[in-house]
């Protein structure tokens, strides 16, 4: 993986009554507009499982591992036969992965080897990048190389593939057109990259979403509300952090190492909301300061302040 050598590359609450409530019926995706849903929420952590894991070194490989190792393993989101999708950030075709406005190949990488280890069916990576095609935006972020020497597949979004479904639980939004794919495969898995971003203030695992939709740039009205409303229908089975490296300034897209902070860290949660929580501390911030995870929280989807949870620091 020679072009993409560079490897250098909390107030007391709890978890709401709401999210637990939630999380116990199994909050799946919807596979069908008429509202019927399959679940493929992960049990929730038990003995000495970590609610949520933030592993600190500087290899992403073994971060990711390390991670997951304290979540109970990759083995209890994947299971033999499933078919999983991994939704990095591949933000724009023209800037290589230590520029931090896409997602770490090597996190990928990763997460398409340990799936296929625990016996996924079929391991795919895709995104809907903002500019250029999809094709040289994959190549170009290093992720293609990385997922496919893993054994994954990368997919290209069809426009085909685009479908209406109802958000039972939305506030604001009460259908959207998602990728099809998204919703009715087995296991999610979202892979953000933290970066500054001028309406949202951060991009993170919830605004990452967006990039299963049609008509995005819609969403930016009521963005805090509709991010939310989107995250009650997608629910990812898992959230994993690409914390390497994070964009300080001038997000989405970058443009300039001066507005990269190397952090060395991967967060790792079934809860999406507590994962970019605690991304959000990189930045200095809040959960609270972020209007979408706000709304998420207060929509029961997941938990914003983090005492309240077993939250495990790990040094690789």
């Amino acid at each position: 993986m020679s072009s993409i050598h560079r490897r250098e590359f909390l107030k007391a609450a709890g978890v709401s009554a709401a999210s637990l409530a939630l999380l116990s019926v199994g909050c799946g995706a919807q596979k069908e507009s008429n509202g019927g849903a399959s679940s493929r929420q992960p049990s929730l952590p038990t003995g000495s499982q970590a609610y949520l894991s933030a592993a600190h070194g500087s290899d992403p490989e073994a971060m990711v591992k390390a991670a997951l190792d304290s979540l109970g393993g990759i083995e209890r989101f994947i299971k033999p036969g499933l078919d999983v999708i991994l939704k990095p950030n591949i933000c724009v075709d023209y800037h290589p992965p230590e520029y931090a406005a896409t997602t770490n190949p090597f996190v990928v990488g990763a997460l398409v080897k340990l799936c296929l280890g625990a016996g996924a069916k079929r391991v795919r990576v895709m995104d809907s990048p903002l500019g250029g095609t999809a094709s040289s935006a994959y190549s170009i972020s290093g992720i293609a190389e990385a997922a496919q020497a893993a054994g994954g597949e990368m997919e290209v979004m069809s426009p085909l593939k685009y479908k209406k479904y109802d958000i039972p639980l939305g506030k604001d939004l009460k259908s959207w057109q998602v990728y099809q794919d998204i919703l009715e495969c087995d296991v999610l898995i979202d892979v953000p990259i933290p970066k500054h971003h001028s309406l949202a203030r951060l991009s993170l695992g919830c605004k990452n979403l967006l990039g299963t939709i049609t008509n995005a740039s819609q969403i930016h009205q009521n963005l805090g509300q509709r991010i939310a409303d989107l995250v009650s229908l997608i629910r990812p089975t898992l959230t994993v952090v690409d914390a390497v490296r994070i964009l300080v300034d001038h997000g989405p897209t970058g443009g300039s190492l001066n507005d990269v902070k190397q952090t060395n860290t991967v967060i790792a949660s079934h809860d999406l909301v507590a994962a970019d929580a605690y991304a959000v501390t990189l930045f200095g911030m809040q959960g609270s300061d972020i209007p979408y995870l706000k709304k998420s929280a207060e929509m029961g989807l997941g938990t914003l302040d983090l005492t309240g949870i077993k939250v495990e620091e790990i040094n690789v």
